[in-house]
């Protein structure tokens, strides 16, 4: 009947409810569309960012360099213990949620010699135990909200942890089309070497017959070390690029295997961007911001239950006997019980500024979501229009390399013809080899404008 004394208290306790505000997202203002979004109506609604990291970098090589990134990269790695840390700290402040018990044991002997007829020897064999029980009650749903603020920090690390691998799968993607870009160039400038070295042999040859001067000599020879002087440049811009992508794969430097070149790279004529709203649903950094806003709700509610009484239950029970013969018998029980009240009277203003600080730290928190949403809108659009602007530069740089091909081996026959100098044939050469070097730049920045697209969309996280 005694244990039943009790159930009221606790039906009580169970009906409490927790003080505070409850979550509610932040307003924000999301447009209908993205700015600069491209017109595409028959492009199905589904944004870039849905699609797998694997299919939008179809590379057989790179899908394998990413794969091993993800298993070993320190970055993501680190980021997966905070989320351990963070499950373990769920779990630290849900047990304040439950009672705590205890259970402790003591035996002891002790024997006293003969003092005189007034006092005979004597020997105590005496046990104790103990089973204690502590349960400080959640009546206004302090450890309620703390549990749910903790439990919002795991998801925020969680949603960390996602945008950690999607800035990975991204940084992992541009510099592989970097380095591909920079093989690109080490081949124009190879073959362009072995053409102007069979130039500078043909100009000795014209030289030798009268058909030539010492001067185009000279100027066929400034076209070759014009090239030849860019190749070791190149092999150390290669060299260390791989050393970046080494480091990215958690490895240490070292050479890195080639797949698709440059002109391979998938680069669609359109790109999905879907809808603005998905981007609160998809976006690692926007979910993580979240996460930290609901984080900050419920520390209100912590702050404001400590304004109110507090209450606990304190329970102990066991068996206790001074000859170990008796322990179990009716007598050595023994139990206590008690139901206390703490209520702060004057804390200094230590309460009120703590809640206080709850409320600055939660709108600080939704000011950073806040900006956090208008800095992914910003991030899209400007990843949208670079993305059509460096595939209309690319289109007309090929139109341009083309040209000055065609002008390049015009020269050439206008000059074994006599009918051009070599001074033009200089000209063409360079326009040509200039006009190459940059389309391979036009085609890494359209590849590399992809990359962004596809992570402002908040695409990359998903394995």
């Amino acid at each position: 009947m005694k244990k039943l004394a009790f159930l009221p208290v606790v039906i009580v306790v169970l009906a409490g409810c927790a003080v505070g505000p409850n979550y509610k997202r932040p307003a924000v203002s999301v447009p209908t569309d993205y700015r600069a979004a491209m017109p595409a109506p028959n492009l199905p609604v589904s944004s870039l960012g849905n699609e797998n990291w694997w299919q939008v970098y179809q590379d057989p090589v790179l899908v394998q360099l990413i794969h091993t990134a993800l298993r070993q990269n320190y970055d993501v790695r680190i980021a997966a213990t905070r989320v351990l840390e963070a499950q373990a700290q769920l779990g630290i402040t849900r047990a304040n949620q439950l009672p705590s018990a205890s259970v402790g044991a003591n035996i002891y002997s002790q024997q006293n010699a003969k003092v005189s007829n007034l006092f005979p020897a004597y020997q105590v064999n005496a046990g104790q135990l103990n089973l204690s029980v502590l349960w400080n009650l959640d009546f206004w749903g302090k450890y309620r909200r703390q549990t749910e603020a903790a439990r919002a920090q795991l998801l925020a690390t969680e949603w960390g942890q996602r945008a950690a691998i999607s800035s990975l799968v991204a940084n992992v993607a541009t510099a592989y089309f970097q380095l591909r870009a920079l093989d690109s160039e080490l081949d124009i400038a190879k073959r362009t070497l072995a053409s102007r070295q069979q130039s500078l042999e043909l100009t000795h040859v014209l030289v030798s017959h009268g058909s030539a001067s010492d001067l185009d000599v000279s100027q066929s020879e400034q076209l070759l070390y014009t090239a030849s002087e860019t190749i070791p440049d190149l092999e150390r811009q290669i060299q260390q690029q791989e050393n970046v992508l080494s480091i990215l794969l958690g490895e240490n430097p070292q050479s890195i295997p080639r797949g698709r070149s440059i002109t391979e790279q998938p680069a669609p004529e359109t790109v999905p961007a879907g809808l603005p709203s998905e981007l609160l649903e998809r976006r690692p950094d926007i979910r993580q911001a979240e996460e930290n806003v609901v984080a900050a709700n419920a520390q209100i509610g912590v702050a404001k239950a400590a304004f109110f009484p507090s209450f606990s239950l304190t329970g102990t029970g066991g068996l206790e006997s001074n000859a170990l013969n008796r322990f179990l018998s009716q007598p050595s029980q023994t139990w206590y019980a008690a139901f206390s009240v703490s209520q702060p009277l004057f804390e200094g203003g230590r309460l009120r500024s703590g809640l206080k600080l709850a409320r600055a730290q939660w709108q600080e928190s939704v000011l950073s979501y806040q900006q956090t949403v208008q800095d992914a809108l910003e991030q899209v659009s400007n990843a949208l229009v670079a993305y059509q602007k460096d595939r209309d530069f690319r289109g007309q740089q090929e139109l341009l390399t083309q040209a000055t091909q065609r002008s390049d081996q015009l020269s050439v026959v206008l000059y074994k013809q006599g009918g051009a100098s070599y001074l033009q044939v200089l000209t063409s050469e360079t326009n040509y080899y200039s006009a190459e070097l940059n389309l391979v730049q036009a085609q890494l920045n359209e590849r590399l404008a992809l990359v962004q697209v596809y992570q402002a969309l908040g695409g990359g996280w998903r394995d």
